[in-house]
């Protein structure tokens, strides 16, 4: 996670805070996808 400063704006705190619910449903929803088959899985080298 990208390092904060020790005080946040109350906005800047909702913004963050709102990308990383998308970010974790964003995830949830890949490695679902992934495991109905519907999205082939990426592999890593």
């Amino acid at each position: 996670m990208k390092r904060r400063r020790s005080y946040e704006k109350p906005s800047e705190i909702r913004a963050r805070k709102k990308g990383e619910a998308v970010r974790r449903a964003r995830k949830v929803a890949r490695k679902l996808a992934q495991r109905e088959g519907l999205i082939a899985k990426t592999g890593r080298r």
